[in-house]
Formats: structure tokens, C-alpha cells, sequence
């Protein structure tokens, strides 16, 4: 689930956002703004960040990017299990007991201060546990969604409906979503507080259909 990504790293770089971390309080604290699309286009830094060691450790990533995020994690919480349309780009900060879990292999991964840019395959069911002494912060940066070229393309949109819909839709619809996007299944992908959009290849929308949850649905 995590690969290990031959980006160099200066750790001084890594020494120099500890040291800014305190004012990452909030849950999750955006590095960037998006330039186009959500899910398709390059994110751009914002202001307050240009110069500084955050755009510096963006820059290492030698491919476009989506939205970056510092997002601290208290210790003694965890994350709903979920799955994502988009992998991601990982990079551990600080924290002494920040582990991901991997429930669709049952595998659990140290999250440790390497100072080492990760993959994750965020198709598979997950969450992320802090249960050291400190909290735990991460650098976490979405993966482009790809631009899909379909053959017998069908728009379709799935409305969250019933109770806890988001919950039901990121573990039985997120895993398929990613995917049809690396199997070029899908494209023009876009969310809303009420659900997604996204054309899918016409010969894939029965089994689509077919793992849709009670409260979600189809039009």
C-alpha cells in the first residue's frame, strides 16, 4: 500500500516544518489552491507559503500536483475506515506512534521520520491511527487524477442519500473509483456535498450498479 519514491530529501528541510508545525492546529491545513479543476489540474502555492521549506518539500515532487495538506492527527484518534478516488502523495513530519492500516490486506505500516517521500494506494480500505505520545503530522498531497480518453462513454451521478451515506459510498463505491481511474474506466470526475459526476465506459455500468449501497443511487 505505501512505495517509497526515489525523491532526494534535504532533512534540514524536514527540521526546518517541525519547527513551523505549531501553527498547523486545525485538522487539515492547505499549502496550495487549485488552478483549474479539482481532481485534473496542477495546485498552485498560496502566498503564505511561497519561499518558505512547505514549497521547498512540494518542489521535490517532480510531477504535477493536487491539493497538499499538513494534517495533524491528536494522539489517541484514528480515522474512519475509507478509501479514495485519488492515491497520495506521503511525507511523515512528526509524531512517535502514527502507524496507516491497511484493512483490505491486513497490514499495518510505521509511519516513521525518514525523511522519505511515500506513495499510497489509497484504493484499498484504510484508516490511520496516532497512539503515541505526541501528535502525529503529515505532509499529504492528492495524486492527479488521469485524463481518460473513453471509447462508449455514459454520464452518470451518484446521489448520497439515507443514513451516513458518505460512510457506505467510501468503502463500497471509493475502491472502484480509483480503479476505473488507473484502468481507464472513467474520466471528468467531479464531487459535490451531495454526491459525484463522472462519465464511465458504457460496458461497466451493470457492475457499477451492482455495488451500489442502500441510500445511494444512480442517475
Amino acid at each position: 500500500m505505501l512505495t517509497v519514491l526515489p525523491y532526494n530529501l534535504n532533512k534540514d528541510l524536514i527540521n526546518g516544518a517541525k519547527k513551523h508545525l505549531d501553527h498547523f492546529l486545525t485538522f487539515r491545513t492547505a499549502l496550495n489552491e487549485k488552478s483549474g479543476d479539482f481532481f485534473y489540474d496542477p495546485w498552485i502555492i498560496k502566498e503564505e507559503f511561497k519561499g518558505t521549506c512547505f514549497e521547498q518539500l512540494l518542489n521535490s515532487i517532480d510531477t504535477g500536483i493536487g491539493e497538499a495538506r499538513v494534517v495533524a492527527l491528536e494522539s489517541m484518534t484514528c480515522y474512519t475506515k475509507h478509501a479514495d478516488i485519488d492515491d497520495r502523495f506521503h511525507l511523515n513530519l512528526f509524531g512517535d506512534g502514527g502507524y496507516l492500516l491497511d484493512l483490505t490486506n491486513n497490514k499495518v505500516y510505521p509511519l516513521t521520520q525518514d525523511a522519505k517521500w511515500y506513495e499510497m494506494n489509497a484504493g484499498n480500505i484504510h484508516t490511520a491511527v496516532s497512539c503515541g505520545e505526541h501528535t502525529r503530522y503529515q505532509l499529504v498531497v492528492r495524486k492527479l487524477l488521469k485524463q481518460n480518453m473513453l471509447t462508449d462513454p455514459i454520464s452518470v451521478e451518484i446521489q448520497l442519500d439515507g443514513n451516513n451515506p458518505r460512510f457506505k459510498f467510501d468503502n463500497s463505491i471509493s475502491p472502484w473509483l480509483n480503479y476505473a481511474n488507473k484502468n481507464s474506466i472513467i474520466n471528468k470526475f467531479s464531487a459535490s456535498n451531495t454526491g459525484c459526476s463522472f462519465d464511465v465506459e458504457k460496458k461497466h455500468l451493470s457492475h457499477l450498479k451492482s455495488i451500489l449501497p442502500k441510500g445511494l443511487k444512480i442517475v
